[in-house]
């Protein structure tokens, strides 16, 4: 266990193969920063600045998702202690390493029902040459779902749609004149508005005040939904039942 007075670390950080291994309470902005160095990222951009930990108990995730997806799809491996002091590790860290249970996905939106996580494993990607973002009508989802447009991030906050293009510089360039409309920097205030709306529901095409149309999640005000894996809770169950 990281003992509480020193600060968490980055354990391992392979360049070449886009991995690294940090503990748990390492702060998601200090990883970014240090990872920047090296021209990488964490694709993952929460509101706020989680620990790791809490990004993989909590299933954290931000306009990225539409791309990179959420915790559950960057974790390649975990060391965890169970509920009964059991210390266990599953994954990796080479992205394609599929040994063992998968520990990671089990323990990612547990909200620490199993158990308390040490140390996280994480896939990388290189940090983009060019980011360029447009606002356009949502009512131009549909046409921009079937395009061969390809955004990094796709948000629709009341009747406007916020479209993130990132890569090289070209390639950018060429969707963001292929798509057209209003170039704007509104990520910081659309963080800031999901920080406020905390239930996470399946969008069904309804109105809300934030939607991720393309991973189908809309944000809602009230209490955090508290639903999870079936599989994981007959685990909870059973670890819990008397032997």
């Amino acid at each position: 266990m990281q003992n509480g007075s020193e600060p968490a670390r980055i354990l391992e950080h392979e360049p070449g193969d886009l991995t690294c291994i940090v503990e748990a309470g390492l702060r998601l902005a200090d990883l970014q920063a240090a990872l920047a160095e090296h021209g990488q990222r964490v694709s993952l951009d929460p509101p706020g600045d989680p620990t790791l930990g809490e990004c993989l108990l909590e299933d954290l995730s931000g306009p990225l998702r539409h791309r990179f997806g959420t915790m559950r799809d960057l974790v390649i491996g975990v060391t965890v202690t169970l509920r009964d002091g059991t210390r266990a590790s599953s994954g990796g860290k080479v992205v394609k390493n599929v040994a063992g249970y998968d520990l990671g996905k089990l323990f990612c939106g547990s909200r620490g029902r199993l158990g308390a996580v040490e140390r996280v494993a994480l896939r990388l990607h290189p940090q983009p040459v060019a980011q360029r973002t447009l606002t356009i009508p949502a009512s131009d989802w549909s046409n921009l779902h079937h395009s061969g447009l390809t955004p990094s991030a796709v948000d629709i906050v009341g009747d406007r749609m916020h479209v993130l293009f990132e890569g090289g510089a070209g390639a950018v360039r060429a969707q963001v004149e292929e798509l057209g409309g209003d170039e704007t920097d509104p990520w910081s205030g659309v963080r800031a508005l999901q920080a406020g709306l905390q239930r996470r529901v399946r969008w069904d095409g309804e109105p809300a005040q934030l939607v991720r149309p393309g991973a189908r999640v809309a944000y809602l005000p009230g209490e955090p939904d508290t639903t999870w894996s079936p599989l994981a809770e007959r685990i909870v169950e059973a670890m819990c039942s008397p032997s």
